[in-house]
């Protein structure tokens, strides 16, 4: 496996998708055109394309395209700032944006990577868009069902009782859980400002206090900007209180990805992303290839999920070699 992030290189291109319900969505293109693409999906959601995501992905054998979707990123407007970036933000609207901007870029199909909100982001597409998804690497794999989300702002609270605590008197209105993430939501576009910040950092907070379980993570320093952290907890909050829409659940029609090659990475004791999801989606489609990390580990820019996913982009990207000379 490679144990580094490849060469930081610069956009091949970037810019915004035309405005579309008062969006203007950020993307931005590296590596080499001429290769087959695959598209990045970042987490959160509310996250942003990090700098080192398109890194996982060697440049000289993939056309790797990233985007930052409503609200987040680059994108305007920024939730962190206007409660306007709520507004027409939903999964339909994302995955519009995705084909709106394969389009712009005249890529016929793609591998599609995503982790953590990014898996689901990435499934729901491959279930409205399979003909154009040449395979899936899915990293800290969600689905954003109802066990997860239980399990994330409540059931995890039993491995984290002193940060639980203090999570709970952020919204002590809430019950763990789903009622947690309705409590916050309220607070979180309640049009006082202090009482919006104080909400976002408690939130905040929690998700840093689970992420950290393994000793090897990283806690993201963005979770001390305002902005960003306003942000990402209006458009978690906003996605999560109503499952993200997602009905029939995802992994209740996860057979109909059977025949889509795809890669799922998950660490076996990370809270904020149960391994019973990866193992369940592995099961309904059982060409997948599922990789098991020791520890608790949730974020793919740094340790053993890094390489994994390196590995796996790689080999991927060995594939595509097979089938294809203009790359």
């Amino acid at each position: 496996m490679a144990t580094t992030l490849f060469p930081e290189t610069g956009p091949l291109r970037s810019g915004y998708l035309p405005e579309q319900d008062g969006h203007s969505v950020h993307w931005e293109t590296f590596g080499n055109a001429s290769c087959p693409a695959i598209l990045l999906l970042h987490g959160g959601p509310g996250d942003g394309i990090s700098p080192r995501m398109p890194r996982l992905f060697d440049p000289d054998r993939w056309h790797i395209v990233a985007m930052d979707q409503r609200g987040a990123g680059r994108s305007r407007p920024h939730a962190g700032e206007s409660l306007e970036a709520l507004d027409a933000n939903t999964v339909a609207h994302l995955l519009n944006d995705i084909e709106r901007l394969r389009t712009l870029l005249g890529v016929d199909g793609w591998h599609v990577y995503g982790s953590s909100w990014g898996a689901t982001l990435a499934q729901a597409y491959a279930h409205a868009h399979a003909a154009r998804v040449s395979g899936l690497l899915l990293a800290a794999v969600t689905s954003t069902s109802k066990f997860e989300i239980d399990l994330l702002y409540g059931g995890a609270g039993e491995f984290l009782p002193e940060a639980f605590e203090e999570f709970r008197k952020g919204a002590p209105e809430g019950e763990p859980g789903l009622g947690m993430v309705a409590a916050y939501y309220e607070r979180l576009v309640s049009g006082d400002p202090s009482s919006q910040i104080a909400a976002a950092l408690a939130w905040c907070r929690w998700e840093a206090a689970v992420l950290t379980v393994d000793p090897r993570a990283e806690t993201p320093g963005l979770f001390a900007d305002q902005r960003f952290s306003l942000g990402f907890a209006r458009v978690v909050t906003h996605y999560f209180r109503n499952l993200a829409g997602l009905n029939p659940p995802l992994l209740e029609r996860a057979e109909a990805l059977k025949d889509i090659p795809a890669v799922l990475i998950n660490s076996r004791l990370d809270l904020s992303t149960p391994l019973s999801t990866a193992w369940k989606l592995h099961r309904a489609m059982p060409s997948s290839k599922l990789i098991v990390i020791p520890g608790a580990l949730h974020g793919t820019l740094y340790g053993p999920l890094s390489e994994a996913v390196i590995d796996a982009g790689n080999r991927f990207a060995s594939g595509n070699a097979k089938r294809t000379k203009s790359c």
